[in-house]
């Protein structure tokens, strides 16, 4: 079944968005063994994006095939040791705090973390990230701190039916995206399993997908 639906996405995900930039899968891999992971990759999965700090730690000797890794979930700023050096790209970097003492960190290591800072475009009070009205501040301040490149932006669409809603904060989005760039911009992380082509339709260029590729999750394992 994985390597089925990873060969269907790679066929229906297009080469490129409407803005010529090429569209990255990342595999997001919650609760998955290393094992389908390996099918995944296997398939032609190229990178792969951890949510827990204790699965990326318990699965990392395990996959094969060097993907390039992402760190897409909620990071506490006590687990970043177990990263450094270890992950390409984080996509959650989501309060001032955390982007400080991963740069304090990532300096101490004598290494560069490449970061995309997290908008909470729906404004929703269960999800993190800096507001819309925050963006500007945030991106100037930590784009300043040392051994950190900003890379783009990160978003999560909320979870509802309403196609026009989710259509309006996406192109919101890339807008952003386009008006902060000062040229070292390269990803726009937007878009999971159940909203994915609108969001490559308004100019994401990074889709993080897990179910689309592994069926539903089970928490009981």
């Amino acid at each position: 079944m994985i390597e089925t639906n990873v060969k269907n996405l790679l066929n229906a995900i297009p080469e490129t968005n409407a803005f010529g930039e090429k569209v990255v899968l990342v595999a997001a891999v919650k609760t998955r063994t290393a094992e389908e992971i390996n099918l995944a990759v296997a398939a032609g999965i190229t990178d792969i994006g951890d949510n827990h700090v204790q699965e990326f730690k318990d699965k990392y000797a395990y996959i094969e095939g060097n993907p390039r890794r992402h760190f897409i979930g909620r990071l506490q700023t006590n687990k970043i040791k177990y990263l450094l050096g270890k992950t390409n790209l984080y996509h959650s970097v989501d309060r001032l705090g955390l982007a400080e003492e991963l740069s304090r960190q990532s300096e101490r290591a004598q290494t560069a973390s490449e970061i995309l800072i997290q908008i909470n475009i729906g404004d929703e009070l269960t999800k993190g990230g800096f507001s819309y009205g925050e963006a500007e501040k945030a991106f100037r301040a930590i784009r300043n701190l040392p051994a950190l490149k900003v890379k783009g932006l990160m978003a999560m669409l909320p979870l509802t039916d309403d196609v026009a809603l989710l259509n309006r904060l996406a192109k919101k989005m890339r807008a952003l995206y386009d008006g902060l760039n000062d040229g070292s911009f390269e990803r726009l992380s937007m878009g999971m399993s159940g909203d994915w082509r609108l969001c490559v339709d308004a100019g994401s260029n990074t889709i993080r997908l897990g179910t689309a590729i592994f069926g539903t999750r089970n928490y009981n394992k």
